[in-house]
């Protein structure tokens, strides 16, 4: 008996099992639910999520980062590979109606993320150099008082991210290269070679601190999705008499009624809903391990600006993908039902602006696992911070293994790792959500306080003691320790309202 075989076939009925009946259910509903309890913020304050993107830095000094650079590192993590070849696979599967549903789901999905981060926010905490942390394991913690909980997230987080889904970046980066080399002995030697420079490139960033990985993710996210952007432009507009046809079929294929209901596990809803959830990552509890970073004057701001995130990672760089699949479903039906995966994203390029443009997306492809592997490995770092933070030689140990994983998720196929990554990001969704609907109400009072003062033609500011009920924080209190450092502004001008609830002691 072959016991990979068998651990794979087991994995993958849990992991099928757990999606498809528990977490997608919990995800859609708490999505929902805040969706109607915040009156719809993901929508009512899209222009405060582009005007908060420019917000300067207020507290942590040198050392902590900016609300953009927060949201280029959550954005890093959530945009992957999978916004490729993984948009394609659900196209193929579950049939082009899938990319309505991804879209809809990306909406109800930014509603949880906006409470996860704004709870982050609240709950984050003040390392020694001045920089932020938090997350759903500090909110666990702080927010319900239970440790052990937050332990066991933590636990989660890393065997997911920094064993599981780094690996499987770095394999997926290596198999775009299968093009080129094919399948002999050079294609070994290319995924030798990409494994150590990936692992290398990665060592350069995750050596020099969170400082360093929000810089490197505020130009590699960037650039590389102006360049994927610009060529599913320039496919749209190239071929914009075919939309009328692209459009007619995702609309036909998304309410295939008797398609959907005849199959509803395999149905073009079902694979539409997992694809947006998967890739944006919205109530997972990732993407509140970067929004806890930013220095901001308000928790809303960093939530509104996750949000966004979400938007970015689905309405805009995963229907690129879409776009781009979809007209070569137009134009060449016959080919496109054939393939899956990557290969139907290379041949969908290739169909509409040549040869050229595989070895773009080749090189998208690299950048999105790169940057991916750098957000991953900032999550994992926060959460073993939280487990222990003062022991150098463990943080070591931890970032040499991570790097390790890097290499061999180049050169293994990880069809068990997806599996066990998949199960454990389950998981630990599942006691994310858990914790965001007991807690939810702090980030709607903290709503509802960001309203009051933005009404009132105020700049926002945050101060803890003015919620009354709410948990201690370690933050957003003043104080001697808020005092020591609020970078260039005037300790008047930043705390003016902030005077108005409690002196300045």
């Amino acid at each position: 008996m072959d016991i990979n075989a068998f651990l794979i076939d087991v994995t993958g009925e849990i992991d099928g099992f757990m999606y498809t009946y528990i977490l997608l259910a919990l995800l859609v509903a708490t999505g929902i639910w805040y969706t109607i309890r915040t009156k719809a913020v993901q929508i009512r304050y899209i222009k405060d999520m582009f005007t908060q993107l420019t917000e300067k830095k207020h507290v942590g000094g040198k050392h902590s980062i900016s609300s953009f650079q927060a949201l280029m590192v959550s954005t890093a993590s959530r945009v992957g590979t999978g916004n490729i070849a993984g948009v394609a696979t659900a196209i193929a599967t579950g049939g082009p109606g899938a990319v309505f549903w991804m879209w809809l789901m990306a909406i109800v999905g930014a509603a949880s993320a906006f409470v996860e981060s704004t709870l982050a926010q609240i709950f984050k905490v003040r390392g020694e150099d001045g920089e932020f942390r938090g997350g759903p394991a500090y909110y666990i913690e702080q927010g319900l008082g239970k440790r052990w909980l937050g332990v066991v997230f933590a636990v989660l987080l890393i065997l997911c991210f920094a064993f599981g889904f780094n690996g499987l970046q770095s394999f997926n980066a290596t198999s775009s290269l299968t093009y080129y080399t094919g399948d002999g002995e050079m294609s070994t030697k290319a995924a030798i070679a990409s494994g150590i420079v990936l692992a290398a490139m990665t060592a350069i960033v995750i050596f020099g601190g969170s400082k360093r990985i929000s810089i490197i993710t505020s130009v590699v996210v960037p650039v590389m999705a102006l360049i994927y952007i610009a060529i599913a432009v320039w496919t749209t507009v190239s071929n914009i008499g075919e939309l009328p046809a692209v459009f007619g079929l995702m609309f036909a294929s998304a309410f295939d009624f008797q398609s959907i209901f005849g199959g509803f596990a395999g149905s073009v809803v079902m694979l539409g809903i997992k694809r947006g959830l998967y890739s944006n990552e919205a109530g997972m509890g990732s993407a509140p391990n970067a929004a806890a970073t930013a220095s901001v004057s308000h928790p809303v701001k960093q939530g509104l600006v996750q949000s966004l995130s979400v938007y970015i990672d689905t309405l805009l760089i995963c229907t690129c993908s879409a776009m781009m699949v979809l007209v070569f479903y137009v134009q060449d039906p016959e080919t496109a039902t054939a393939l899956n995966g990557m290969p139907l994203v290379q041949m969908a390029v290739n169909n509409s602006v040549g040869e050229w443009g595989i070895h773009v997306i080749t090189f998208a492809i690299f950048a999105f696992a790169f940057s991916s592997l750098i957000g991953n490995y900032f999550y994992a770092e926060s959460n073993l911070r939280f487990i222990k933070d003062d022991s150098p030689v463990l943080l070591t140990v931890f970032r040499i293994v991570c790097l390790v994983i890097i290499y061999f998720g180049a050169v293994n196929s990880f069809d068990l790792a997806w599996n066990l990554a998949d199960i454990f990001m389950g998981f630990m969704a599942i006691v994310n959500l858990i914790a965001i609907l007991l807690l939810g109400k702090w980030a709607i009072k903290a709503l509802d306080d960001y309203t009051e003062q933005r009404n009132a033609g105020k700049d926002p500011v945050f101060v803890a003691d003015k919620v009354e009920g709410l948990p201690k924080t370690q933050c957003w209190h003043i104080g001697e320790d808020d005092l020591k450092d609020v970078g260039e502004q005037p300790v008047k001008e930043y705390f003016a309202d902030a005077m108005e609830a409690k002196p300045l002691e």
